[in-house]
């Protein structure tokens, strides 16, 4: 009997649950739209029994489309969003609702820490600078704000963890999701330093056990059978964060590979074999131990698109609706029909956020009354691949590479794919995987189980290559004079942007 994986992925947007048989074909998927709440400016949270329920109804959608018995399912893997907390009591109750990344309420105390030592010495033991939804972050800004529920919570876990305990019952996080905040870089183990520099004392014991990302950490229980439709006793391995999930999802296992996840956040990120610490990424640990994940990245990449098309097309939503159809067939057509001519109206992609600090926002620039709803496409393509291109300068800077795996909503379409090409002047390979973060997840379950005998016999067998592109020099010469008046007109606009707060 082939054995079945399931990849479980709670993202920032929807739940997915895929069945993989094990050459990494998608024989069932299950998706649930997760509900986020914003009770204030800066605030976004989803109820984390909510998130339980969306992932049960995930897994049940996924099994019965894959049309395989619960049985056959040799093990489960989860992966999630990063960063942000999910707080649990001494019962394993939720504390409050699950902070999300895209959350940024702790501002305030970000404005203290870069007025003193902070940054630089967290960039020096844990290889990042500290932004708003670091669970360090936030927690002291709980500490001042909700030291209640500071004081109740047991354990600070991550989106994936709480699922996972919701699983089997056991507390646990991998070494990925450990190393946002309180790890020392080189030890890649949990730092005694972090506690005091952040003023977080009480938060030492709440961080739970470390488990490697392919190792098993319990079973599913009774209760989360019925729940889900799993089998009891499944086996259930420590997962990852989906970005490092989603590397190995596209086959990027080794130092010197690029990937890049054009989804709600721009992620860049770079495998090395040794810690590279610069403020403009974040070095973190990879899956592999003695491997660290460099990620240079900002939450404003293909979310715009889904943005535009439900908040500016609705005659299109509804007809899709209608039809059955995906709301974003329009929107190739019409960027094509403007794609060759110069870019004249430009698009900053920073509706959730920016790489040029947090009173960054979105906008159209250079539009006239004879410019169409394609010519506003085409410079939201642009400005998104500009943003990554951004990113990918950066880490340009301590790393070589020519090659980039491409996925995310983003890769989807061919033509914004090229766009990346001719922006990066990198060749860009897009792979067969749908859910690059599931099954990265369910790679992860099939090494703690023996289906694969190591990550590079698990790449081999799971990832197939779908297309190549390649720069086209006409249009890379294009992309570098609008690249140009994309940047300064960001400079332009940094004396003005807190204006718009």
């Amino acid at each position: 009997m082939s054995p079945y994986l399931l990849g479980i992925d709670s993202g920032l947007t929807v739940t997915k649950a895929v069945v993989f048989d094990e050459e990494g074909r998608e024989r069932g998927i299950g998706a649930v739209n997760n509900v986020q709440k914003s009770p204030h400016p800066r605030w976004v949270e989803q109820d984390m029994d909510r998130i339980w329920e969306d992932c049960r109804g995930a897994v049940r959608q996924a099994v019965d489309e894959a049309g395989v018995d619960a049985g056959e399912i040799t093990a489960v893997g989860v992966t999630g969003h990063g960063d942000g907390v999910y707080l649990v009591d001494e019962r394993g109750n939720p504390v409050r609702p699950g902070i999300l990344s895209l959350d940024s309420r702790a501002y305030e105390i970000l404005g203290r820490w870069e007025e003193s030592s902070v940054m630089d010495r967290a960039l020096e033991f844990n290889g990042r600078i500290p932004f708003a939804a670091l669970p360090a972050t936030l927690l002291a800004w709980m500490k001042e704000h909700e030291p209640k529920n500071l004081e109740r919570t047991r354990w600070v876990l991550y989106v994936k963890d709480w699922l996972r305990y919701k699983l089997t019952g056991e507390y646990a996080t991998d070494p990925t999701e450990a190393s946002s905040g309180f790890t020392d870089v080189r030890t890649q183990e949990y730092s005694e330093e972090a506690f005091p520099l952040y003023g977080l004392e009480e938060v030492r014991g709440k961080l739970p056990p470390v488990v490697a990302s392919t190792e098993v950490v319990g079973e599913v229980t009774r209760e989360a059978a019925e729940a889900t439709g799993l089998a009891t006793g499944t086996l259930v391995v420590s997962g990852a964060h989906d970005v490092h999930a989603s590397a190995i999802g596209v086959g990027c296992i080794e130092p010197g590979q690029l990937t890049m996840i054009a989804g709600t956040w721009s992620i860049n990120e770079v495998i090395s074999d040794e810690p590279v610490l610069n403020e403009g990424w974040a070095c973190r640990n990879f899956v592999t131990p003695g491997l660290w994940m460099n990620i240079s990245a900002s939450p404003a990449s293909a979310a715009n698109l889904e943005w535009f098309v439900q908040r500016l097309s609705p005659l299109e939503v509804e007809r899709a609706e209608e039809r059955g159809t995906s709301p974003f067939d329009f929107v190739n057509e019409e960027v094509e029909a403007v794609l060759r001519e110069k870019s004249r109206v430009f698009y900053h992609p920073f509706l959730y956020g920016s790489p040029h600090g947090d009173e960054a926002t979105a906008g159209f620039f250079g539009l006239r009354g004879w410019h169409s709803r394609g010519h506003l496409l085409k410079a939201l393509f642009e400005g998104t691949v500009f943003n990554h291109k951004g990113h990918v300068d950066t880490l340009r800077l301590g790393f070589d590479f020519t090659r980039v795996r491409l996925t995310g909503g983003g890769c989807r379409s061919e033509l914004w794919s090229q766009m990346f090409a001719d922006a990066m002047n990198l060749t860009v390979e897009v792979t067969d995987a749908d859910e690059a973060g599931a099954l990265g997840a369910a790679v992860c379950a099939g090494l703690g189980t023996s289906v694969y005998r190591s990550l590079e016999d698990a790449t081999e067998r799971v990832v197939r290559l779908l297309r190549t592109h390649e720069p086209e020099p006409e249009s890379r010469d294009r992309f570098v004079e609008a690249y140009e008046t994309y940047t300064a007109l960001a400079e332009a606009l940094t004396p003005v942007w807190p204006r718009l707060g």
